[in-house]
């Protein structure tokens, strides 16, 4: 992995403060919600980012790589 820091809407975070990262958009029903459709990347801190689907898989596929086994072996660590 080239850099522990993923490129989310104009900010640059890093990897390891990402909590989870929704499956499917956001719907909350509500007339002045500014997030409808969105996907939320959800931080620690009670804190949350907002981000298309294209920008939601590069989320999603920075994490799988960096929490991948870097020799690229599977193993029974379980």
């Amino acid at each position: 992995m080239d850099s522990p820091l993923i490129r989310i809407d104009d900010k640059q975070v890093p990897l390891y403060r990402i909590v989870w990262v929704a499956d499917v958009p956001h719907f909350c029903g509500e007339a002045d919600c500014m997030h409808e459709g969105d996907y939320e990347v959800r931080l620690d801190v009670d804190d949350s980012l907002w981000t298309g689907a294209t920008e939601r898989d590069a989320v999603v596929e920075a994490l799988t790589k960096w929490c991948s086994d870097p020799r690229g072996e599977e193993g029974d660590w379980l």
